[in-house]
């Protein structure tokens, strides 16, 4: 198991990011956070745990420097700018290209908020390595003329009580031309904190990324283990 905190090079700057890959991976979820937030995201942790305990690797990353996100705390500057995470995300995918331990691994991208966005942006310019996209509670709508770029499958989570984010994701989903679906969360708020409302995020991210990374079977030999859903529920308590 690889268990390390890396830095990943973009540009002119190097981004600080959380790796951990389990055993035999089936792939490994890159994390792009949303507007005013960062790898240490307890919702964006809690569903990586998830994700881990399906086989899953999960590279959780800041897309900001301190200096920027200081910047943006004050000013907002750079949470909206997904051309500028978007670029960051693409860099932390050829970055995996080359890590060992993850080098050849089927790539999936997980985003929350403008996250999702550039996230979308991201996949349609690396379609040879991104194979799934998820979206929790997203602002897919940002990435604009990129939708239509996107080949990978794409999941678009949200809270059925977040009723401007749904809007904004069915009117998004209509641009995509790759195989999509949209999965509410009943009664769920845009940041998922009602009981179970999380763990469904999880477990429809895991399902998603299983049956589109491949390997959707445990190879192990071992006992399935605990879901996502289950995974996301014990790192709650």
């Amino acid at each position: 198991m690889i268990s390390e905190t890396v830095r990943v090079p973009s540009g002119d700057v190097a981004l600080t990011g959380d790796l951990v890959v389990p055993d035999r991976p089936r792939g490994v979820i890159l994390f792009a956070h949303g507007s005013g937030s960062s790898r240490l995201s307890h919702r964006n942790r809690a569903v990586a745990a998830g994700l881990r305990r399906a086989g899953l690797g999960t590279l959780l990353l800041d897309l900001l420097t301190e200096d920027e996100e200081r910047e943006d705390a004050a000013t907002g500057r750079h949470r909206f700018d997904v051309v500028l995470l978007a670029r960051r995300l693409v860099d932390a995918v050829d970055w995996l290209a080359g890590r060992p331990g993850v080098t050849g691994l089927p790539v999936g991208l997980f985003g929350a908020s403008t996250g999702a966005a550039a996230a979308l942006i991201a996949a349609g310019q690396r379609p040879e390595r991104v194979f799934a996209v998820v979206s929790r509670g997203g602002r897919p709508d940002l990435a604009g003329d990129a939708l239509p770029t996107v080949h990978a499958p794409v999941l678009l989570v949200v809270g059925g009580a977040d009723d401007a984010v749904l809007g904004l994701n069915r009117e998004a989903a209509q641009r995509l031309t790759a195989h999509h679906r949209i999965h509410v969360v009943s009664g769920a708020t845009h940041l998922f904190p009602e009981p179970g409302a999380l763990a469904e995020v999880a477990e429809a991210a895991a399902d998603w990324f299983r049956d589109h990374l491949g390997g959707g079977t445990d190879d192990t030999g071992g006992s399935p283990g605990p879901t996502a859903a289950q995974a996301v529920r014990h790192a709650g308590k």
